[in-house]
């Protein structure tokens, strides 16, 4: 039986002179929701570029949610099973 599932991952991005803010939330079939938050800094010598910013603070904001997705697992794993397991980092 194949299952399809697809999730949305909604990113906003604030712009404050020379640092960007960006913020994440995704929202599972189980119906739990994950909010995450990432920035970025731009040096003073560099030249603006939005986009860079944008990406490297989404970026930082995916993978805060990329661990939270990765507890939720570990968490399930654990009740299920009834002992600890191994963390799950890649």
């Amino acid at each position: 039986m194949n299952t399809l599932v697809g999730w949305h991952v909604d990113m906003e991005f604030k712009e404050e002179g020379d640092r960007t803010r960006a913020a994440a939330m995704v929202r599972l079939s189980d119906g739990s929701e994950f909010r995450a938050h990432g920035s970025a800094h731009r040096h003073p010598s560099d030249p603006e570029q939005l986009r860079v910013g944008e990406e490297i603070a989404g970026a930082r904001a995916l993978m805060d949610l990329a661990s939270q997705l990765l507890q939720k697992a570990h968490a399930e794993i654990d009740e299920a099973s009834g002992r600890m397991s191994y963390p799950i980092n890649r």
